[in-house]
């Protein structure tokens, strides 16, 4: 088969779209001629069986020989190097491409919804024995691209991938290529610049600072079967909620994901929390940023173990009736040059005009999220981490970003969408497509979104014109709630709507009532410290805020540290102060959480109509001179439970409190008791309800209501 110097030359330089064309085997005219693409070589010969064929030197590295035979046989190639004995290699030229027709089809429709499983790297093994790697990448724009390793000695040249048709798919085949190499893909841009590139779709990285992808396969066997059949029959906006989030790399130091599913595992189990929510686990370089700034959107970072550790720790949180929900940041990208950005040499992943494709405030790109494959590309990571790692939701990060086109951006920095509004409507499909599509492949999910401002319909199914999520962090709340509590309790009567204007709106979405990470940094204290007065005071502030929280319409998430009455604002470079609970009152402070939870877990009321106003009662949200809050939570066929607040630093004697019924009202909890360091203030664990309707309520009783503190009734 005779090939042009003009086409070797393509194919050399590292241009040719269909290597495969001209290297490897090549039935013509009754023979077989091989080409190889060995330009350091000094020798190249292919054998099959006892027959050897010296290979001769075409052109600038291409070795090019005809073989005896009729048909291509079960052949090596040995390679001859300079002051090197000679080795033998399986040649890649002689293997079809691992994507059919169809894959190819659903990748440019942005339809894959298991892009994982045809792009990135797979360790295969053949019906002939041979097991190997192939590598597929998407990269339209790139003139050509290449495969460089620890199985080439970084030296790409001998390894040119083929582009499968127009779907802008390159691909290759490395025999004997398997588990724990490490690999980049080099690709040459229309500008003639070669660019080295991580995997998008790696399933493993190395630690960082380093960069590269690694090759993995899962041999991870579950066994939370019992966890993943009753997740599918479940809603969880009916269910009981109460996340602890949890920055992995500093709840305690230096732990893997093998020593936390033994540590995080007992330590939530016993606080009674039903979730984890971890903080980004997807690869990033930067670990100040928290996961935030993700570079490799299928790999779990390497710095705590392997995927299939992760997958063990998940696994065990499972086995301990823990779920699992991860941070998700579709919203934006870092600009690192081995990672996604300019993927093949200009605007890929990201929107092309900057107006759209940068975000301002991070200095990061955001993805073009009307660009089919790239919308695939992400829906797909969705599901990836929900399938392959069993966990039971996302937690969409920065959404309120992706709703506005002037988010961040003065006038005359963005352009209005074609109706004329600032809504970027790829944005919003894409979120509408994302949420439908994890809600019909995985039933008991849940999706959750971090957004801000007052978007219509975040949680209305996208049938209805919504964006499809199944809850939204009331940040209204969380910011209102902590301004109200910062304020001298003498002040607080004049704030009194901060507390209660959360119920004027807590139904018309379904919400998460968040004390995140984001509370807790940048200078903003620990919430141990933005409590007034002294230290005292302080704690039973945060005793009542988090009874208070507990008992509030909508679940709760709770960031680590805060449950011990963390002292210092956090910072990921070092471990929580677990030497607090060497201390009474920072015990104490555990202990209340771990109540406030064992107790809302057994009383329905307190989460299974959380979306519906008939779940929520004021009895007296108007008592702003003596700062107190009573309201009464329930749901069908569930006891009533009352939750009283007062957030004055003076108890108030002899106060009546209408009630649902009368008889007697067990005291469930009390953030001033003396168990919890508090001042023993109470009413003996139990009141009783007098018949006289009493602010709405159709019996009273009277009672002491202790300083700076929750009480919880119940007649169960």
């Amino acid at each position: 088969m005779t090939v042009s110097t003009t086409e070797l030359d393509l194919l050399v330089r590292g241009e040719h779209g269909d290597p495969h064309t001209v290297l490897g085997p090549h039935v013509e005219d009754g023979g077989v001629t091989v080409r190889v693409l060995r330009p350091l070589a000094e020798s190249v010969t292919v054998v099959a069986g006892t027959t050897r064929t010296p290979l001769r030197h075409e052109h600038a590295g291409v070795w090019v020989g005809e073989l005896d035979t009729a048909e291509v046989p079960d052949y090596r190639i040995e390679v001859g190097y300079a002051g090197h004995e000679p080795a033998t290699y399986d040649d890649p030229y002689r293997y079809l491409p691992t994507l059919g027709e169809t894959d190819l089809h659903l990748v440019n429709e942005g339809r894959h919804e298991r892009l994982w499983e045809v792009l990135g790297a797979h360790v295969r093994t053949f019906p002939s024995g041979v097991t190997g790697t192939s590598f597929a990448v998407w990269a339209p724009n790139a003139r050509g691209v290449r495969i460089v390793g620890d199985f080439n000695s970084w030296d790409g040249r001998e390894h040119p991938m083929r582009q499968l048709g127009a779907s802008g798919v390159w691909e290759i085949f490395l025999p004997d290529v398997t588990e724990g190499v490490r690999y980049k893909f080099r690709l040459l841009g229309k500008d003639g610049a070669w660019h080295e590139k991580a995997d998008p779709l790696a399933f493993a990285t190395e630690v960082p600072p380093q960069t590269s992808s690694v090759v993995t396969r899962s041999t991870y066997e579950w066994k939370d079967d019992d966890w993943m059949d009753a997740r599918a029959q479940t809603q969880p906006v009916f269910e009981a909620m109460a996340v602890y989030e949890v920055h992995l790399g500093s709840w305690r130091r230096g732990l893997s994901y093998t020593e936390l599913a033994d540590q995080l595992t007992t330590y939530v189990a016993d606080m009674g929390f039903t979730h984890v929510e971890l903080m980004p686990v997807m690869e990033h370089p930067y670990g100040g940023s928290w996961g935030y700034q993700v570079t490799s959107y299928y790999a779990p970072t390497a710095r705590f173990g392997s995927p299939d550790e992760l997958r063990h720790l998940i696994d065990r949180l499972h086995q301990a009736g823990i779920g699992v929900i991860l941070d998700w940041v579709p919203a934006h990208f870092p600009k690192d040059e081995f990672a996604l950005a300019r993927f093949d040499g200009q605007p890929l992943y990201e929107h092309e005009d900057p107006s759209k494709g940068e975000h301002p405030d991070w200095g990061t790109y955001v993805f073009d999220f009307g660009r089919p494959e790239v919308r695939n590309f992400l829906v797909a990571n969705a599901l990836y981490w929900l399938q392959e790692f069993h966990v039971d939701g996302i937690r969409v990060d920065a959404v309120a970003s992706m709703l506005y086109l002037d988010y961040s951006r003065e006038p005359g920095e963005w352009t209005p969408n074609v109706h004329g509004g600032r809504e970027n409507l790829d944005a919003v499909a894409f979120l509408q497509e994302m949420n439908a599509t994890v809600y019909k492949n995985v039933p008991g999910a849940v999706t959750v979104a971090e957004e801000s401002t007052a978007w219509d319909g975040v949680t209305r199914m996208t049938s209805d014109g919504g964006l499809g999520f199944g809850f939204k962090w009331n940040m209204g709340w969380m910011h209102d709630s902590l301004g109200y509590l910062q304020r001298a309790p003498i002040h607080r009567m004049h704030h009194h709507q901060q507390m209660t204007f959360s119920t004027a709106y807590a139904w018309s979405e379904n919400y998460v009532l968040p004390l995140s990470h984001d509370e807790v940094v940048h200078g903003k204290g620990s919430l141990l410290r933005k409590m007034p007065g002294d230290r005292w005071q302080q704690l039973a502030n945060l005793r009542a805020y988090l009874g208070f929280m507990w008992a509030h319409p909508g679940k709760q998430l709770l960031f680590m540290g805060c449950e011990l009455g963390q002292e210092s604002e956090w910072a990921e470079a070092r471990e929580l102060d677990w030497w607090l609970l060497d201390h009474p009152e920072h015990r104490a402070m555990q202990s209340l959480v771990r109540d406030l939870n064992r107790v809302y877990r057994a009383t329905p009321a307190l989460f299974a109509a959380d979306n519906t106003p008939d779940g929520f009662q004021w009895i007296d949200g108007n008592d702003a001179a003596r700062r107190v809050f009573s309201f009464v939570r329930r749901a069908p066929g569930a006891a009533d439970l009352v939750s009283v607040t007062n957030f004055a630093d003076m108890p108030h004697e002899g106060y009546r409190l209408g009630l649902p019924a009368t008889g007697d009202w067990h005291e469930v909890v009390n953030t001033d008791a003396g168990d919890y360091t508090g001042s023993g203030v109470g009413n003996l664990g139990r009141i009783t309800a007098v018949e006289g309707e009493w602010s709405g309520q159709p019996a009273s009783a009277e009672l002491v209501l202790p300083p700076l503190a929750t009480v919880w009734f119940s007649r169960a």
